[in-house]
């Protein structure tokens, strides 16, 4: 593990005491709604159809996983470099008899079998903490049965430059679209290490690991708004989320 994956997994232990903290929160939130987006629920909706089994890579706080089986999935797997967030995880799954378990363990290159799923789920702030996004997509590919599907719906590439200024977008000037990594200022915690990517990088990297992209959209709208602010950023003029589908052929 590099430093930086050590400061970045100290980061996450102790921002994910929140999953543990407001554990009867978010077990009520799994109970009467949904954490997928009404995108993300459109998309997946043929993809769950077949009752998939399903990997969801850095699976958090695991209301995810618990709303995907809720639209069809099998069973679903998660796993996170936060032994906090998978031991949450799996608590609430439990209390709630869903088919969910949770191991704790650095991306890439998941603990699990080959050939395991069929279908894998990530996103929602999740490549930003990955350096080697051709790495992890080898290994979803390895994850993926023949003809099972990456599904992802993340924060656009562009996000690290929007200011939270509410007045008019404007672009941070410490901040560039093609920088390899940037320090993480506001959540989870002071000193994380963001990467960076392109949206053709990230594309690029499913491509080169034999998996057939089906589906690429960007959205104005992003994934998570902190609760009591906002930011002109997200208005409707730039982009602040995309998804991603594709194939093991």
């Amino acid at each position: 593990m590099s430093s930086d994956t050590r400061r970045n997994r100290v980061a996450w232990e102790l921002a994910s005491r929140k999953y543990v903290d407001e554990h009867q929160k978010l077990l009520d939130e799994a109970r009467t709604g949904t954490s997928l987006h009404a995108c993300e629920r459109e998309l997946l909706r043929p993809l769950l159809a077949s009752s998939p089994t399903v990997v969801h890579l850095q699976s958090g706080h695991g209301l995810d996983d618990i709303a995907l089986v809720a639209e069809g999935a099998r069973s679903v797997v998660g796993v996170d470099f936060s032994e906090v967030a998978t031991s949450a995880a799996q608590r609430r799954a439990d209390e709630l008899a869903i088919p969910c378990r949770y191991v704790t363990g650095e991306l890439p290159g998941a603990p699990l079998r080959d050939e395991c799923a069929e279908l894998v789920y990530t996103g929602k702030g999740a490549l930003i903490w990955l350096a080697d996004l051709r790495a992890w997509a080898r290994d979803v590919a390895r994850l993926l049965r023949p003809s099972g599907h990456l599904f992802v719906y993340e924060a656009h590439p562009m996000v690290p430059l929007w200011t939270w200024d509410e007045d008019k977008p404007r672009i941070r000037a410490d901040r560039g679209y093609f920088e390899r990594c940037h320090v993480n200022d506001t959540f989870p915690a002071h000193g994380a290490v963001e990467w960076q990517a392109t949206l053709g990088g990230i594309v690029n990297a499913v491509v080169a690991a034999g998996l057939e992209v089906r589906h690429v959209e960007e959205y104005a709208e992003p994934f998570w708004r902190p609760e009591g602010t906002f930011a002109a950023a997200w208005s409707g003029r730039l982009p602040n989320s995309f998804s991603l589908v594709a194939r093991k052929s």
